[in-house]
């Protein structure tokens, strides 16, 4: 497995990229908008393709790379469903799957230091945002924290992982890089508490000032969705009622471009097709699954996904590709469900 940790000075963050091998895909994790330019330069350098891109929770101290990198990479954006973010292209749940090429990781819920607050483990490592960090808890007193459900988080779920897994926080203003689930029940001073009561008057107890960044950081954060207007402007996107009247006409090739754990979960649009949005170009291309249908039987490839980011992106790339009829399902199975339209089971 390839593992990078990368460290911006100016806020403290760490961002981490994950890959199962060079030339394959790849996520990052926590990524920092200043140093965007540093991880194409690095994704360059190991010839990884970025096809995810995941926030553990809402920054409060700096703009996350999430949107630039989805602009520059055509990448997925993934937060937690709890997230109040506008648009990302895939939203997750505890107990689900973020996966790319080789590499699988496991979501838990970890609400405390803010109410969308997620962590992510992958295999003998967990990613802890700020709920865990090195000698240190993230702090609960903003962004609906709440240090009842972040001691919940720490002891019910986190601190029950094997001892041995290691701990890789999204922020550290010591230096120090990495620690395990072991060394910080014996070692960290905020988890040497006898009760869930006595967690409480420690943190609320802090009495912390605001972060430097927080007044710009949070509303630029939560605002980091794909412009879908302009697609529409264009011409190119379909509302529900426009799809569903077209829906038996036979006129229409309906493809998901979500992941299966995504189909599994929420289920598909009738009759549809799926083709994940990673696997897009080589989908468009001669001799790929969405070029050989449309071949066989000339229709109006219609993009769907979760929200709409992943299918505005792909009527973009379709049309370049020669799709000239291409269309999208303007705000996704979202806006689809929100219509009381119809849902199958995957």
């Amino acid at each position: 497995m390839l593992f990078r940790q990368l460290f911006d000075s100016v806020s403290c963050t760490y961002t981490y990229l994950v890959a199962s091998r060079r030339g394959g895909e790849a996520l990052i994790i926590d990524p920092v908008l200043e140093k965007v330019d540093r991880y194409l330069t690095l994704l360059d350098e190991l010839d990884l393709r970025l096809v995810k891109a995941a926030d553990t929770h809402v920054h409060a101290d700096h703009i996350t790379g999430l949107g630039a990198l989805r602009d520059r990479c055509r990448c997925i954006t993934v937060m937690g469903e709890r997230s109040a973010v506008d648009v990302v292209s895939m939203r997750v749940a505890d107990g689900d799957r973020i996966d790319v090429e080789g590499i699988s990781l496991r979501v838990l819920y970890t609400p405390g230091h803010t109410d969308d607050s997620y962590s992510f483990l992958l295999g003998d490592r967990v990613f802890t945002g700020d709920t865990l960090l090195i000698r240190g808890t993230g702090r609960t007193d903003f962004q609906n924290g709440n240090p009842v459900d972040q001691y919940h988080s720490l002891f019910d779920r986190l601190l029950r992982l094997p001892d041995e897994t290691l701990v890789f926080p999204a922020h550290d203003y010591k230096g120090d890089t990495v620690s395990t689930i072991g060394e910080e029940k014996t070692c960290n001073p905020r988890l040497q508490v006898e009760s869930v009561d006595e967690y409480v008057d420690l943190m609320n107890g802090l009495n912390l000032s605001n972060p430097k960044m927080m007044d710009v950081a949070v509303p630029a954060n939560l605002r980091i969705g794909l412009a879908q207007d302009d697609v529409a402007a264009r011409g190119w996107s379909l509302d529900c009622d426009q799809v569903r009247s077209r829906l038996d006409s036979g006129a229409l090739l309906l493809v998901d471009l979500r992941d299966h754990s995504e189909r599994q979960r929420h289920g598909v649009l009738p009759g549809s097709v799926h083709a994940p949005y990673p696997d897009l170009h080589r989908n468009l291309a001669a001799g790929g699954l969405l070029h050989e249908l449309s071949a066989a039987t000339p229709r109006t490839l219609v993009f769907y996904c979760a929200y709409g980011e992943r299918s505005a992106m792909a009527v973009e790339a379709a049309r370049s590709a020669g799709f000239a009829e291409a269309r999208h399902l303007h705000g996704g199975l979202d806006a689809w469900r929100k219509a009381g339209a119809p849902v199958e089971s995957a």
